[in-house]
């Protein structure tokens, strides 16, 4: 069994044991049944797909968790929208952990109402869709015409922003989709595994703590309503603001925050990550009043904080022939507009980085008494690496020519000493010297 297949294999048998009797979750051997895998165009593994009425319906683009699949399936079940007859269904559709969009409509033939069936068809594997035909169902949310309205979740109230959203524009796709994806979220939503990547693609606030809206939601609110009063001060600049449980991103704190298990205690850890990448922690304690959040917003506007930058330390010596570099160095060796710089970017488990060393060493030792060329490596697995940098894998090789700091060239050449020498004679700001030896191009 491929690898990628059996990190999956428990959540999906979990998640098809909690959705038995909603969604059967079924799965295929293609070793063994090549033709079946064939016949629905698929070619590496694991493929999700999801089968309504026995077709091919689409390919399942969630979540891999259990609570995930759990989550995504369940929305796949039963009617694009659902079909609200009463105000206690309004009111049972509406009461959910989820932001819900309802429409409600004049009858049967109306052509708003076929365009929003339409849109849900689209959407419905991200946001929950309702219709009514009876109009007095929206009376006591001001609806007296052919109207969408979007609920945000219960559990999110606030007073602080609207709970309930009108759409006014007339009903397409894509107006509703736009409509949807601007508001769903509102000025503080709940961060998880499952939005994290529709809400960190912004600059974003976020604070982490023992966030459990199923066990505790009124302390939950309680920290979640202090970021949303400070928030609110700062809502015109630019920075979006979410909450979310620190358990879930255990891992992801420590990697890239340096924040243990055990640190923080009771109370909010406040990290800003921007588009560009860059990042910041609140390390004032959190206090109740909110002044200390206020104090980090400030000081962040006006260009005060410092970045949090993940490095090791400074190496006190650094005189060998490949030079070491961390993310507190990278800009005063790699980024030096004097020199010329080749830096490899590996990981310390990496087998092909090993392979590399002993060639790499050589390079550098060749070079060594060049003072314009600099070889160098940074582990990226304990350094933050810089914008401009795109490392995917291990080894992968940048080259940032003197003058041009702004514009480094991956390397996609050959492994062997010769080649990376061919390589700086032609991208080299400076005629290399090799092995004290000055070489002509």
């Amino acid at each position: 069994m491929c690898g990628h297949c059996k990190k999956l294999a428990p959540d999906f048998e979990t998640a098809a044991t909690r959705l038995k009797g909603t969604v059967p979750l079924a799965k295929v051997d293609c070793t063994a049944s090549p033709d079946t895998c064939g016949r629905f165009g698929v070619t590496g593994y694991p493929t999700l797909k999801i089968f309504r009425n026995g077709e091919d319906a689409s390919s399942y683009d969630g979540p891999r968790s259990a609570d995930g699949i759990v989550h995504f399936m369940k929305k796949q079940a039963g009617p694009n929208s659902v079909t609200l007859r009463r105000e206690a269904d309004l009111e049972a559709f509406v009461n959910h952990f989820d932001a819900s969009v309802v429409g409600f409509f004049s009858g049967p033939d109306s052509g708003q109402l076929a365009e929003f069936l339409k849109a849900a068809s689209v959407m419905r594997e991200h946001f929950r869709f309702a219709h009514t035909i009876d109009m007095t169902l929206g009376l006591k949310h001001g609806v007296d015409t052919e109207r969408v309205l979007l609920f945000r979740p219960p559990r999110l109230s606030s007073k602080f922003e609207e709970s309930v959203l009108r759409f006014t524009e007339t009903i397409t796709t894509h107006t509703l989709r736009r409509f949807i994806r601007d508001n769903i979220f509102g000025m503080c939503p709940h961060l998880t595994n499952e939005n994290r990547d529709k809400l960190k693609g912004q600059d974003l606030l976020t604070a982490y703590y023992d966030l459990d809206y199923l066990q505790n939601p009124k302390g939950t609110n309680y920290w979640r309503n202090r970021v949303m009063k400070v928030g609110s001060q700062f809502a015109s600049q630019g920075l979006s603001f979410a909450v979310a449980n620190r358990r879930d991103f255990v891992d992801e704190l420590e990697e890239e925050f340096g924040l243990g298990s055990s640190d923080g205690g009771d109370l909010p850890f406040v990290t800003i990550r921007t588009q560009q990448g860059f990042k910041y922690t609140m390390r004032e304690e959190f206090t109740r009043d909110g002044k200390s959040l206020e104090r980090f917003l400030e000081d962040y506007f006006a260009g005060r904080l410092k970045r949090y930058i993940k490095s090791e330390p400074i190496p006190e010596k650094n005189k060998g022939p490949v030079k070491v570099v961390v993310a507190e160095s990278f800009e005063e060796i790699v980024n030096d507009p004097e020199k010329d710089v080749l830096i490899e970017f590996y990981a310390p488990w990496c087998g092909h980085c090993k392979s590399l060393e002993p060639k790499y060493k050589e390079l550098a030792e060749q070079l060594y008494s060049d003072p314009n060329i600099v070889i160098a490596k940074m582990d990226a697995t304990a350094n933050d690496v810089p914008q401009g940098f795109d490392v995917q894998g291990f080894p992968t090789i940048y080259f940032a020519q003197a003058g041009k700091k702004d514009q480094p060239k991956r390397y996609e050449g050959a492994h062997e000493v010769k080649d990376f020498i061919k390589y700086l004679k032609r991208e080299s700001s400076h005629v290399p010297v090799v092995s004290g030896v000055r070489e002509d191009l």
